[in-house]
């Protein structure tokens, strides 16, 4: 018998509710709902709109409530973002967005006190300024004080869909106050974070089953007052890695949106210096693997600059955009996505022009040029993650799996597998719904538990397209000592 799932999919740039139909070994995905989602500028801080995100996942679930029945339904989010509750459990604030600048001074505070690294032994994050960890050493001491609970974003929702207090583990191994050696909460860290230990509870596994619907969002919703509220992946990366079909073990995920998180799963942390040095994290995944991974800016450079020729009245359409740039001759000019200053939002195009002429290199003019040197840049930086993650993760890798909103890019897939000279599967797009359906299947016991039944179920539900490689590796090498060339470069390691 089919059963439906609500697998609530929070981005940086846009939610969505996917109805998730299981169907033995199989998972279906149908769009119940989508919605932007985007930062918001009030009295010099950057806030998300959480009731805006809110008022979308209830019209989605209102979508479900009206034609069938559901069983389940669970949130993942983007990460290192938190909300401050009061005693009543209502918002102090709107959430601050991590682009917002204001917890950069607050890092080096903080590295200061605890030492960089031992902050990286302790917890295995790179030490990148929106950690949850510095936000809220740069939280007002009377905001803290005034704050009886914190909770991650996707906590957040499903405390507002059930009632229930969460902290999934996936989620909560973000924050930089995890201790890797007990998986819990680090008295000390909170200290040096400015917060009572307090405002956190205990860590919620991956998969529980926090409660069901409350009589407000089941009447909102037409929901039944019975569906379960689970603990999916919160972290949206430990959920899109959950559903990669891999091939093989010797194989590396790139779950490509707004970041590209570029990493291979391990059985435990890699928490060498030479890993800080090189920008690395180690992030809990499903069943309490370690995903050992490096942050690249993404698609974010494309996302701004399609942003700023808007705003200009330049109309472009994305797939016309990207066959155009495929006309570009490959590799003429380009840029580092992980130098700082593309982290902001702004007038990526012309960051762009100046950091190719400042460069020395031809400078893009055309929205078909600028998008050519993004994707060369970001298939060169794709490149330079696999390289250091065969040198730090000590495995050979054979494959590349890209998944998430990336993997519909035909023209970054080829371009990442010319760099990386691996074939690259791409697929699923909706890796991260695809995994929150899942880890909630398993959780009601629709699929057998364990990572292997998992993967067997998501090569039931998708057929990655492959990509062979079929550029100039003499080319892709100069373009890749080229970059390692450029000024400005920041993985996090801290010197």
């Amino acid at each position: 018998m089919t059963r439906l799932l609500a697998a609530v999919d929070l981005g940086a740039s846009s939610g969505r509710v996917m109805a998730a139909a299981v169907d033995g070994n199989r998972i279906s995905l149908t769009e119940a709902a989508r919605f932007p989602n985007r930062a918001v500028a009030a009295a010099g801080r950057l806030y998300w709109d959480v009731f805006g995100l809110w008022n979308g996942v209830l019209e989605g679930l209102r979508t479900l409530g009206s034609e069938d029945d559901v069983a389940a339904v669970a949130v993942d989010s983007w990460a290192v973002d938190y909300a401050l509750l009061d005693a009543e459990g209502h918002l102090i604030a709107a959430p601050v967005c991590y682009r917002d600048a204001r917890a950069r001074a607050a890092r080096e505070t903080v590295l200061a006190a605890v030492g960089p690294e031992t902050l990286f032994a302790r917890t295995g994050i790179q030490h990148q300024p929106f950690n949850t960890i510095f936000q809220l050493a740069a939280e007002r001491p009377a905001t803290l004080a005034a704050a009886e609970r914190l909770l991650l974003v996707p906590d957040l929702f499903a405390y507002w869909l059930c009632g229930g207090f969460a902290w999934e583990a996936t989620n909560a191994s973000t924050t930089g106050l995890i201790d890797q050696a007990t998986g819990t909460w680090s008295p000390e860290l909170c200290a040096a974070a400015g917060i009572r230990p307090e405002l956190l509870g205990p860590i919620t596994p991956t998969g529980a089953v926090l409660g069901e619907l409350s009589a407000d969002v089941a009447a909102e919703t037409g929901l039944s007052a019975d569906t379960k509220v689970i603990a999916t992946a919160g972290h949206d990366t430990a959920a899109a890695v959950a559903a990669v079909p891999y091939e093989t073990e010797h194989a590396a995920y790139i779950s490509c949106g707004t970041w590209s998180l570029v990493g291979i799963e391990r059985a435990e942390p890699v928490l060498t210096r030479e890993a800080l040095r090189a920008g690395f994290t180690n992030e809990r995944g499903v069943d309490g693997s370690t995903r050992f991974l490096r942050n690249v800016a993404g698609l974010w450079l494309l996302q701004e600059s399609l942003r700023a020729w808007w705003r200009a009245g330049v109309k472009v359409a994305l797939v016309d955009l990207i066959g155009r740039a495929e006309a570009v001759p490959r590799l003429r000019s380009i840029v580092d996505p992980d130098d700082p200053v593309f982290a902001d939002p702004g007038d990526m195009p012309e960051r762009i022009r100046v950091r190719c002429a400042q460069t020395g290199q031809p400078v893009p003019e055309t929205p078909a040029e600028i998008t050519a040197c993004i994707l060369d840049s970001l298939a060169l930086a794709h490149r330079r993650a696999i390289t250091d993650l065969e040198r730090l993760g000590g495995t050979a890798i054979a494959f590349v799996h890209i998944i998430g909103g990336g993997s519909n890019n035909g023209l970054l897939c080829q371009l990442t597998a010319d760099a990386t000279g691996r074939p690259v599967l791409a697929g699923p797009d909706e890796a991260t719904a695809l995994g929150n359906a899942l880890v909630q299947a398993q959780a009601l016991g629709l699929i057998a538990p364990g990572p292997e039944a998992r993967r067997d179920a998501a090569h039931a539900s998708v057929r990655p397209r492959m990509y062979l490689p079929a550029g100039d590796p003499a080319a892709w090498r100069r373009a890749a000592a080229r970059l390692e060339s450029f000024p400005g470069r920041d993985l996090g390691a801290t010197e």
